[in-house]
């Protein structure tokens, strides 16, 4: 018949009008990671509210830390004599005016008169010419000593980029053998010539060193800020996983404790420290930062949804998360009594309560068409039927 065809046809498009939203909720279900204590934990999981902030252009460059040198000194003496004590070693740290060694003279006396050396700045002893017992002349240099609270750390910088750089331009630097240590210098000068091979120019920045940590020819990682942008919403670069075109971050759920949210994100700019974000992420969200790679990998929640749910909210919650109705309730108590299960599991769903409106208002539709009586197709199907027997 006519009206089932258009039943039928009906059907099939509710069908394929709701599916998407079913799916839709099974993947958002299967996006969130919801972990115990232990696996927080486990996973160091470490995370920073996004917010704005104004966002650097920077450019990289490679380089190395060098001692200045108006803060390196000599310890020598004017007259010639014989070392005979040595209080100072490399590596040691002296303070300005401390005794360092003592020499004995060649002056006749008995016994020699003996002469004490002091050291002439604070700072790291970095180099010692002699030994003991042996001879020095006023030309030779006892120790070498640096103070090491200041030095300069020089970047190879492409010539092309030197001229967008000028005296007071800050850098982030890093160095190889302090990867936790961040150090911030303002550029002095540039070097006096160029490399003709790399075509690079040397860029000397100040670099504070209170702690001495730094040394000299230290390998460093500069990256030279440009220019700034104000008001860009940015989260950290170890937010930031997956390959370059389908970028995501962790977002801690508002609601669960222990519970991610896996959420593609639009990544503008990216320099050392900062992801700019387009899209994807609001102001306050919470982004995991250490611990994201880790929770890549962490596959499957070790805590259901529902749990997590049902704990945070002190009432039940049906499987897939979602607010428990009365026809779910039903439908899991059925379950539970080993029921009618397919015919609960369709009552329980909100698509299918739907679809069985649609079905009633057909039906409906249906009964209302039958006490009319026959269309008038049908009733010219019929006459010419009666006039094909009479014949």
């Amino acid at each position: 018949m006519k009206f089932s065809t258009s039943l039928h046809t009906t059907l099939c498009s509710a069908a394929l009008l709701l599916a998407p939203l079913k799916l839709g909720a099974e993947e958002n279900n299967s996006n969130t990671i919801v972990l115990d204590e232990t696996g927080v934990k486990n996973l160091r999981i470490e995370t920073v509210m996004v917010e704005e902030t104004d966002f650097e252009e920077s450019v990289f460059s490679l380089g190395r830390i060098e001692a200045i040198p108006g803060k390196m000194a000599g310890v020598s003496t004017r007259i010639p004599g014989r070392i005979v004590e040595l209080q100072a070693h490399v590596g040691d740290t002296v303070q300005a005016g401390q005794e360092v060694a003592k020499i004995e003279s060649r002056q006749p006396g008995d016994p020699p008169p003996v002469i004490a050396l002091k050291a002439p700045i604070g700072g790291l002893v970095t180099r010692a010419s002699v030994r003991l017992g042996d001879p020095l002349e006023p030309d030779t240099s006892l120790l070498e000593i640096t103070d090491l609270s200041e030095v300069y750390a020089i970047a190879r910088v492409p010539e092309h980029q030197a001229g967008r750089m000028k005296p007071g331009t800050v850098a982030h630097i890093k160095v190889a053998a302090l990867p936790d240590q961040k150090f911030t210098g303002e550029l002095l000068r540039f070097g006096t010539s160029a490399d003709r091979e790399s075509g690079t120019l040397d860029a000397i920045f100040r670099l504070p060193n209170k702690d001495g940590l730094l040394r000299s020819d230290m390998r460093a990682e500069f990256s030279i800020v440009i220019s700034k942008r104000p008001n860009v919403l940015a989260v950290p670069r170890a937010a930031l996983q997956g390959e370059a075109s389908n970028r995501i971050v962790y977002v801690k759920h508002f609601d669960l404790p222990n519970a991610f949210i896996k959420t593609p994100v639009q990544v503008g700019e990216i320099n050392d420290r900062f992801a700019e974000i387009i899209g994807g992420l609001f102001p306050a969200d919470e982004v995991v930062t250490r611990g994201a790679y880790s929770l890549s990998f962490a596959g499957a929640s070790s805590v259901s949804l529902k749990e997590a749910l049902d704990a945070a909210h002190g009432h039940e919650h049906a499987a897939d998360g979602s607010e428990l109705t009365p026809d779910k309730a039903a439908e899991m108590d059925a379950a539970k009594n080993g029921g009618q299960a397919a015919g609960a599991t369709g009552s329980g769903n909100p698509i299918w309560i739907y679809v069985s409106g649609v079905l009633g208002l057909l039906l409906i539709v249906s009964l209302v068409s039958k006490k009319r009586g026959p269309s008038s197709d049908d009733a010219a199907d019929t006459s010419s039927k009666s006039n094909q027997e009479a014949h």
